[in-house]
């Protein structure tokens, strides 16, 4: 499969879960990727099993709130594999508090990390994408960026800002050829999902309730949010820009 042929993909957050299958995706559809994260050796991994599948990967620590970081790893993306197509902002902290429980400090840890994280990738990536002729922002929003839960105040308020930025930045760079969009999904198996349900029966029982809420009745799967990640870095999503799905 070659529907991102040629391309160059930066993706952070691209160790584990959703940003691992979105890595592994991409490379099978052709492009060459570089993934990132604070912490080197699960994206280490990543980058063995693209390279032993006979593509291109490149691992790289950046932390996402520190704007040198952002600005060394597309530098670093550019030189290594000449350019970059597709920015995937899908680095993201949770936080499960209303906002009298939640300190000034983990306020702060969420919004760096969730939406001043995107700001800076994305600031840093758009001189590449634009001398490239264009190109995709992916944001991995959530479905709490939609609509509010309860004892999600810090996360759903960075997560809605994620959604005003997707639009607000898919606006100012159309002209450019430049596309953002922005996944909104709901309880994905993740470890940090994983970490939410307490291994006992209350902990089972409250997941299978979350579960059945959703129309499918199933958490989703990484590799389902990967491949609407592909549609969206590819030519066939060519006229969609400031929508979160």
């Amino acid at each position: 499969m070659t529907r991102l042929a040629g391309q160059v993909a930066l993706i952070t957050g691209g160790g584990t879960g959703i940003g691992r299958a979105m890595a592994l995706a991409f490379s099978r559809e052709g492009a060459r990727v570089t993934v990132v994260a604070r912490r080197t050796h699960k994206l280490q991994n990543v980058v063995d099993e693209i390279i032993a599948s006979g593509r291109e990967a490149l691992a790289l620590t950046c932390d996402v709130s520190v704007s040198s970081d952002a600005e060394r790893a597309v530098r670093e993306t550019v030189q290594r594999f000449g350019a970059l197509d597709t920015l995937v902002n899908n680095a993201g902290t949770h936080s499960d508090a209303t906002v009298e429980g939640i300190t000034e400090s983990d306020w702060d840890r969420v919004m760096a990390i969730n939406l001043k994280g995107p700001f800076l990738m994305s600031r840093a990536a758009l001189p590449a994408l634009r001398g490239h002729g264009g190109g995709s922002i992916i944001n991995t929003g959530s479905i709490l960026g939609l609509l509010a839960m309860k004892s999600r105040a810090a996360y759903c308020a960075s997560k809605g800002g994620l959604v005003m930025l997707t639009k607000a930045m898919a606006l100012d760079h159309a002209h450019e050829n430049i596309r953002v969009n922005c996944i909104c999904p709901a309880l994905v198996e993740t470890d940090m999902v994983v970490a939410l349900f307490p291994q006992t029966a209350e902990g089972q029982a409250l997941r299978d309730a979350r579960a059945a809420s959703i129309p499918l009745g199933r958490l989703g799967r990484p590799v389902d949010i990967a491949e609407l990640a592909v549609y969206l870095a590819s030519p066939e999503s060519s006229w969609l820009t400031g929508v979160a799905l």
